[in-house]
């Protein structure tokens, strides 16, 4: 990719001082695979030189890069192998020592995430899989910066009913171990379907198996210059708003695989992808739903919000695909509740539902996200929301993820501050029907025939 011209450069000035453009993230990606040994003691050693030693210049590179270039680079974060193929050679019988170890070694090297304690169950458990869900509630209690996630379903697989139960389980667990700061160990923790190997947004992210050694991929975001694009071209109809989104979403890849490609040049570490995911923030201007309000909805959540999130994801995959080879990740929109001045306010006016948000997860980048429930919400319920969550990602060949947080002494109409990117959570009301014989069933939910491709 050229370097950008004059004109870009201006343009891009005006998007990050008036429209609140940024690099939400640089992640680094490490393989952990040869860091596995028969003492656990020894593999954690390795674990920790080998953090520190690949990661020891990211967060002096990524400030180098935001001082040199103006453009805000939000987060620096690290991405592992999945915890669970890395210390399932090892005897311990639980892992909390495991993600203390990558605790410490993003403390070392002053990311603010690590991701990657992870298990992928999606057609059965191994012993190390067992051993590492067993291990998340007490892992994300014992840990700051340490994010988790479980793939428990695939469209070429189906769903594991039965690790989707015990993760209905595993969320009201870590929920109750982390009650002191309403339950923000849910706030770090994934249920994915069809999870990807090259994520680099948190909580989710993990450094797949089919990836390198070592990479670098960055997330963009840039809700408000979508916004504001749009502000430009109020009375036109929606084919040229999904063109005007396009377009905006190409001068945005461009920024981000610029910043990538420099960052990769500086640590000497193979470039991967560029995530272009419209990830909002509390902050009022930089929100997914005031992009669909200002498509013409009252509010988002009125009827037409689905259509609406429709037209903005393929349009920010398409303009992103015609800026970079290299785009990957999640890349579209986000809808997490908390991280959204426009969402949080509708929920707070009942216009926004639980079940609206599902339905508009058939059409977005991830999934439902942040979403502070009930805290006497029976794990059973938790379960049935993951399945049906996971029911949409199989059908549909996408990857779908539930984080969601049982807050406990917290009933519906109460919110909760978490602070930072994480925002506030307004607590929203699940069905109170009872679905436990269903998710008590087990047993694995067979792959849609649409996932028998050959």
């Amino acid at each position: 990719m050229s370097l950008l011209n004059p004109f870009e450069v201006l343009e891009t000035l005006h998007m990050i001082e008036a429209e609140r453009l940024d690099i939400r993230t640089i992640t680094m990606g490490i393989s952990l695979r040869d860091c596995a040994d028969h003492d656990g003691a020894t593999a954690r050693r390795r674990i920790f030189g080998k953090i520190t030693r690949c990661a020891d210049r990211l967060v002096a590179v990524a400030e180098d890069i935001q001082q040199e270039f103006g453009i805000p680079i939000i987060n620096k974060r690290i991405a592992v192998t999945p915890i669970a193929l890395v210390a399932e050679a090892c005897a311990d019988e639980r892992y909390v020592a495991f993600a203390e170890t990558l605790d410490r070694a993003a403390e070392a090297v002053g990311v603010n995430f690590i991701g990657g304690f992870s298990a992928l169950v999606h057609k059965g458990y191994t012993a190390g899989d067992h051993r590492l869900i067993q291990s998340i509630p007490a892992a994300l209690e014992a840990t700051a910066r340490v994010c988790s996630s479980v793939n428990v379903a695939s469209t070429r697989a189906g769903i594991n009913m039965d690790a989707v139960r015990q993760m209905g389980e595993i969320i009201w667990q870590t929920a109750e171990l982390t009650a002191d700061r309403d339950a923000i160990g849910c706030a770090k923790l994934v249920v994915f379907a069809n999870a990807v190997e090259d994520n680099p947004f948190m909580a989710g992210a993990f450094h797949g198996d089919g990836e390198p050694e070592c990479v670098i991929n960055v997330g963009v975001s840039g809700p408000g210059v979508v916004k504001s694009a749009l502000e430009g071209v109020k009375d036109a109809d929606l084919g040229v708003m999904a063109e005007t989104i396009k377009r905006t979403a190409f001068k945005i890849t461009r920024i981000g695989q610029l910043v990538a490609q420099e960052a990769s040049r500086r640590l000497g570490v193979p470039f991967g992808i560029v995530d272009i995911s419209l990830a909002p923030t509390p902050a009022v201007g930089d929100s997914v739903a005031e992009i669909l309000e200002e498509m013409g909805l009252e509010r988002c959540g009125a009827a037409g919000s689905t259509a609406a999130l429709a037209l903005l994801n393929d349009a920010v995959k398409k303009g992103g695909t015609m800026a970079s080879s290299y785009v990957g990740g999640l890349s579209g929109a986000f809808i997490p509740l908390s991280e959204d001045a426009a969402m949080i306010a509708a929920a707070e006016e009942g216009v926004l539902t639980l079940e609206k948000l599902e339905a508009m997860t058939a059409v977005c980048s991830v999934g439902l996200d942040m979403i502070a429930v009930p805290g006497d919400t029976p794990a059973e319920t938790l379960a049935g929301i993951i399945a049906d969550e996971a029911a949409i990602g199989v059908v549909n060949g996408k990857t779908t993820g539930v984080r969601i947080i049982p807050v406990p002494g917290k009933t519906v109409g109460d919110s909760v501050e978490f602070g930072g990117l994480l925002g506030r959570a307004p607590v929203i009301a699940v069905s109170r029907l009872n679905s436990a014989p269903f998710i008590r069933r087990g047993g694995r939910i067979p792959a849609p025939v649409q996932g028998m491709k050959n």
